[in-house]
C-alpha cells in the first residue's frame, strides 16, 4: 500500500462506543487512517497509541491517529459522530436534546468544513432529532446523513428470538423499524427463523413481550451497568454501516434515512429498511407491511414530527 491516502474515516468521541467502533473499523483493514477525535487530551492519543501496537497481532495495517484537532480529518470519506452526553440511569433520550444539540451542532460544523463531501453517521442521543441536525447544519444531501438505530435494535431483537427459541443466533433474521426507543416499530411479520416466519413459532403475546424487552434493550444495560450504557453492539452497528459507505459493497439495513414519499411518509428522519453503499442511503427499500405495521410507522413518524418541534424551538434560541 502506498502512501496515498485513499480511505479515510473520522469517528468522533473516544468514549467506549467511539473508541470500539475504531477499533474495529481499524480491524478490518479497509481504510488507510481512522481519525479519532475527543476533546479530552491524551485520551485518544493514548487508544490510539495502543491500537496501533496490536496491528502486528492482529495482522491489519490501518492506522489509528488520536488527535483533540479537526484538521487531521481533513478528507474524510466518512464520519461517525459518537459525541454527546451518554445517558444515564432514569435519565430519557429526551432529557439529551439541549445539551447534544450544541455538541453535534458544533461537531457537525468542524467536520464539513474540512471534509465537505464525506457521508456522516450519527449515534447521539436523542437520534431521529440529532440526525435531521446534522443534516441542517451540514448541508449535505439528505441520502449523505443517516443515523445509527435499527441495525441495533434488529440484532438486539434477534438475539432474544434466539434465545427464548435455544435456536442458532445466525439462523434468526429480525427486524425493527420507526424510531429508537419508545416508538420502535417491530416488524414480526419480517422475522424468519431459517426460513419458519416467527408467528409460526411463537404466539403473539410471546413475540410481543420479545419486543418489549428489545424496545427497553438500552435501559435494561444502562440499568445493569450502573455507570454508561451499550457499546458492543451498538458500536458494531456503526462500523459495518461505514464498512458498507467506504467499500462501496451494497448492504441492506435498517437505518434513519430520510423519507420523501416512501410509506406514504415524507419529510422526516425514520428508520427504515435501506440500502446502503457509496452514495451513502442508495434507496429506501418498502417492504411488504401488515396494516398494524404501517399504522405504528406513521405514529412513529407523528412521534418523531412532535419531537423534532422541540429541537427548532431549542436551535432557535
Amino acid at each position: 500500500m502506498g502512501h496515498e491516502i485513499t480511505k479515510k474515516v473520522t469517528v468522533v468521541g473516544a468514549g467506549k462506543y467511539g473508541s470500539t467502533a475504531v477499533q474495529r473499523l481499524a480491524g478490518w483493514d479497509i481504510a488507510d487512517e481512522v481519525v479519532m477525535v475527543d476533546i479530552v487530551e491524551g485520551l485518544p492519543q493514548g487508544l490510539a497509541l495502543d491500537m496501533n501496537q496490536s496491528r502486528p497481532i492482529e495482522g491489519y495495517r490501518t492506522r489509528v491517529i488520536g488527535t483533540n484537532d479537526y484538521d487531521a480529518t481533513a478528507g474524510s470519506d466518512v464520519a461517525i459522530i459518537t459525541a454527546g452526553l451518554p445517558r444515564k440511569p432514569g435519565m430519557s433520550r429526551m432529557d439529551l436534546l439541549a445539551v447534544n444539540t450544541r455538541i453535534v451542532k458544533q461537531v457537525t460544523e468542524q467536520l464539513v468544513e474540512r471534509s465537505p463531501d464525506m457521508t456522516i453517521i450519527v449515534v447521539t442521543n436523542p437520534l431521529d432529532q440529532m440526525t435531521l441536525l446534522t443534516a441542517d447544519v451540514s448541508g449535505l444531501p439528505r441520502n449523505k446523513v443517516m443515523g445509527q438505530a435499527g441495525i441495533l435494535d434488529s440484532s438486539r431483537f434477534a438475539h432474544f428470538i434466539a434465545d427464548r427459541l435455544d435456536v442458532d443466533v445466525l439462523s434468526v433474521r429480525a427486524l425493527t423499524l420507526g424510531s429508537h426507543g419508545e416508538t420502535m416499530v417491530p416488524v414480526p411479520s419480517q422475522c424468519f427463523v431459517g426460513d419458519t416466519p416467527l408467528s409460526e413459532l411463537l404466539a403473539p403475546d410471546e413475540i410481543d413481550a420479545l419486543v418489549e424487552r428489545t424496545r427497553g434493550g438500552g435501559a435494561e444495560i444502562v440499568g445493569l451497568l450502573k455507570t454508561g450504557s451499550a457499546y458492543y453492539a451498538p458500536s458494531s452497528a456503526a462500523a459495518v454501516m461505514a464498512r458498507a459507505i467506504l467499500t462501496g459493497e451494497p448492504y441492506n439495513a435498517p437505518v434513519c434515512a430520510w423519507l420523501s414519499g416512501q410509506y406514504g411518509i415524507s419529510g422526516v428522519y425514520l428508520g427504515v429498511l435501506a440500502r446502503l453503499g457509496a452514495g451513502g442511503v442508495e434507496e429506501v427499500i418498502e417492504l411488504p407491511l401488515t396494516d398494524t405495521e404501517r399504522r405504528d410507522l406513521h405514529g412513529a413518524a407523528e412521534a418523531v414530527r412532535a419531537k423534532v418541534a422541540e429541537l427548532a424551538e431549542l436551535v432557535v434560541d
